[in-house]
């Protein structure tokens, strides 16, 4: 049975005014405004609606319904910067339209993620006719300008993908495979990570891989062994072939947690159609004209996600869990693993996932009386909550585990039940 202990935060919350006078015996309200837990999902198809000029093809659905949708269940996003599309001719980033979209999240409380700063696929065809020492300065060039003009709005970043591969690609001749040859892994690891870091020392850099073998963990080893700073390990679990159970993805997360480094689990789906041949190796070999949802594999999905939700929020060293892809349209491969259909509606899947998030994680706006000090007792999932009195009102981060806090709030009246 999953246990999620480590995840609450019992808390002695002892509100006072401005002249730090506690509040006593007033009427209070406490309600849950965000998860400390990292709930995420992408945000492509937002670049174009908030953005920017509208993208060619199918339009997604309506970006209000998208949006209240959107943020209805998840407080992490995370946003494309694959250099080929991000720049597609050298020297023309498409910086305000990114920026514009991850501004847009930020102010409504969502931490925003960059993905990635450096990986193989998708690097743009004009950087093969550079040399090697070009290609480095160049990418070294990319890293810094990305970093240093999303600062303080993307401040979360997976630095490094797929590294385990990177100088063995085989699919397309690109530079960054041909760079990774002469430098080795842990030499692209050590190139991204500096110079991310240098550009903004408060980012936090990311290890990303699909690589979930031991050869990932030799990778990891070898660059902490050479001095390399990792703030977090990036686990992706794309399960096109079927769910992989409680058991095997319980397995991963202890392989990777004896790092000691806090795991993210950066790239989720379940399908609620066909699911993909097992005898495919490479994901990208099976993209079918027509790969639709069904009424079963909606059903299957929507077991599977909450089954797969609970195995890795109770494993206390992860910290974030990433679905890839919020609707169908536009969908990785064209399957069928978003959580709304492509005509706006919500799969079985959404509300299931909605029930735990907003439901059995989330602590409901309660009503309570301060006592003699100011103080109420506060006991839910780790995260933001708001309290609010006829004083005034103010928001607390409350930790996972037993704490005591004093909130001033501000000297505003605040009406009860209109928060």
């Amino acid at each position: 049975m999953p246990d999620f202990t480590h995840r609450i935060a019992d808390a002695r919350v002892r509100l006072v005014d401005s002249q730090g006078r506690p509040i006593a015996g007033a009427e209070a309200s406490v309600e849950q405004t965000r998860h400390a837990f990292g709930f995420g999902n992408i945000g492509f198809d937002f670049i174009d609606l908030l953005g920017g000029p509208p993208g060619s093809g199918d339009a997604p659905p309506e970006p209000e319904a998208l949006a209240e949708a959107w943020l209805g269940l998840f407080n992490t996003m995370t946003l494309p910067f694959y250099w080929r599309g991000f720049e597609p001719v050298q020297g023309q980033p498409d910086t305000t339209r990114l920026r514009r979209t991850a501004e847009w999240f930020a102010e409504r409380g969502v931490t925003v993620k960059g993905h990635p700063l450096l990986w193989h696929t998708l690097a743009p065809e004009w950087l093969l006719s550079l040399d090697d020492a070009e290609v480095e300065k160049t990418i070294r060039e990319r890293i810094r300008r990305e970093v240093t003009d999303f600062a303080g709005v993307v401040d979360l970043w997976d630095a490094v993908n797929e590294v385990v591969i990177l100088p063995v690609f085989t699919a397309e001749d690109n530079a960054v495979t041909r760079l990774a040859q002469c430098r080795g892994r842990v030499g692209m690891v050590r190139l991204a990570f500096e110079e991310a870091r240098a550009a903004n020392p408060n980012a936090r850099l990311v290890l990303n891989d699909f690589d979930l073998s031991a050869d990932y963990e030799h990778v990891i080893e070898d660059c902490l062994t050479a001095g390399i700073r990792i703030d977090a390990i990036g686990l992706q679990t794309h399960m096109h072939q079927g769910y992989r159970g409680e058991e095997q993805v319980w397995g991963i997360l202890e392989r990777f947690a004896r790092f000691g480094l806090p795991l993210q689990l950066t790239e989720t789906t379940l399908l609620s159609g066909d699911l993909m041949p097992p005898e495919i190796v490479d994901l990208n070999d099976f993209q079918p004209e027509s790969w639709p949802s069904t009424p079963e594999g909606e059903a299957r999905q929507a077991d599977e996600i909450v089954r797969h939700y609970r195995t890795v929020v109770s494993h206390p060293a992860v910290e974030s869990l990433t679905y890839w892809g919020l609707t169908d349209h536009g969908a990785w491969l064209g399957a069928p693993s978003g959580l709304i259909r492509r005509d706006g509606s919500k799969k079985p899947a959404y509300d299931a996932l909605q029930g735990l998030v907003r439901g059995e994680w989330w602590h409901p706006e309660t009503r309570t009386t301060t006592d003699a000090d100011g103080v109420v007792m506060v006991r839910g999932f780790a995260g933001r909550y708001r309290m609010t009195t006829p004083v005034g009102s103010a928001e607390v981060e409350l930790g996972a585990g037993v704490g005591s806090v004093t909130v001033m709030l501000d000297s505003v009246p605040a009406a009860l039940g209109k928060l």
